[in-house]
Order: C-alpha cells, then sequence, then structure tokens
C-alpha cells in the first residue's frame, strides 16, 4: 500500500507539472482569457484548485473535507489577482496536497473520512480527488494551448512523433518503473 501512496503523489506531481508549464509561460491578462462568456478561465480553474486542495487536506483525517469558511461560489466569480498572487495560490494549493499526503501511512488508507458528510475511505477520497484535479489541469491545458495557438510547446508525445517515441522505448529493456519517474526527472 506504501507503493498506491507512492505512486499517486508521483501522479499528482505529474499533472502539477502539467499546469506549471502552461502557466509559466502566461502573461497576467492571459489568465483571464475565456473560451467563451460561460467558460471559466484560468485564473478561475487556479482560485477553484486552491479552494478545494486548502478544504480537502487541511486537517485531511480529523474534519469534514469541505470546510465551513469555503466559499466555492466565489472562486468562479470574476476576479483580478495578480499573476503572482495566482501562482501563489496554486504552488499554495499543491503544497497543502503534498504535505497532507507525507504524513499518511499504509494504515490510514482504509479509515473513513467525510466530505460533506459523505464518508470515503481516505484511498477513495485520494482517488477522488486524483480523477478531479487532473480534469481542471486538463481544462488549464487547453486553455493555454488556445492562447498559444502555433506557439505552443507539446507537454507530451508531439504530433507526428509517435512512431519515434515508440521506437525508442521499445528498444529499451523492459523496467518495472512509474509511468511519470522519466517524465519528472527531465524537470
Amino acid at each position: 500500500m506504501q507503493n498506491y501512496l507512492d505512486s499517486v503523489t508521483k501522479q499528482f506531481l505529474y499533472y502539477k507539472s502539467l499546469g506549471d508549464k502552461t502557466i509559466e509561460n502566461l502573461s497576467e491578462h492571459q489568465f483571464y482569457f475565456k473560451t467563451n462568456p460561460e467558460a471559466n478561465n484560468i485564473a478561475n480553474l487556479i482560485c477553484h484548485l486552491y479552494g478545494n486542495m486548502k478544504s480537502r487536506w487541511t486537517d485531511f483525517l480529523t474534519t469534514d473535507g469541505e470546510k465551513p469558511d469555503r466559499n466555492r461560489d466565489e472562486e468562479f466569480e470574476e476576479n483580478k489577482f495578480t499573476k503572482e498572487e495566482l501562482l501563489n495560490s496554486w504552488q499554495s494549493g499543491w503544497q497543502i496536497l503534498f504535505d497532507a499526503l507525507k504524513q499518511l501511512t499504509e494504515n490510514d488508507l482504509q479509515k473513513i473520512i467525510y466530505i460533506r458528510n459523505q464518508g470515503h475511505t481516505v484511498m477513495e477520497a485520494i482517488n477522488r480527488q486524483l480523477a478531479h484535479y487532473p480534469y481542471h489541469v486538463g481544462q488549464i491545458v487547453f486553455i493555454g494551448k488556445e492562447i498559444q495557438k502555433s506557439n505552443w510547446k507539446s507537454l507530451s508525445i508531439p504530433k507526428g512523433q509517435s512512431q519515434a517515441y515508440n521506437s525508442e522505448k521499445f528498444g529499451k529493456e523492459k523496467s518495472n518503473t512509474h509511468f511519470t519517474d522519466e517524465y519528472l526527472k527531465k524537470e
């Protein structure tokens, strides 16, 4: 089960890195670009992720994951934070998550925690967030790609490079490693 905690930590790091690479190249006004009037912008998504991470992972094992002082609706309102403020929220939210994960042990995984009074094992709660955060990081990447257009630098296998990528992978000995090991090592 420790392998599970190590694996989910690496997966969260991987998705954070996709967001990092997208947002590091954006100007302040680009955080507010919308693909349509009803869409969220990157600033909204960062505020939402920070609010969710702070609420879910603070006192993770002892208090409900939806804290009474969280105002979820406010996370999606029009706001005007500076790029520095948004990046601070982004980093802070992830740090709260990683600090909470570091505290967990194999014995914690079957404990029951609550989110809005709904019981989850710790493992179920982690899996819930492991689906939720990449969903929003994917939105951030999509918006970033829309903004960057032809200047976009691929975050995975570039178009037209799949065969070369596979040849390189299959040219190596089989190994038992996490899919993020090689990717995160490059950073």
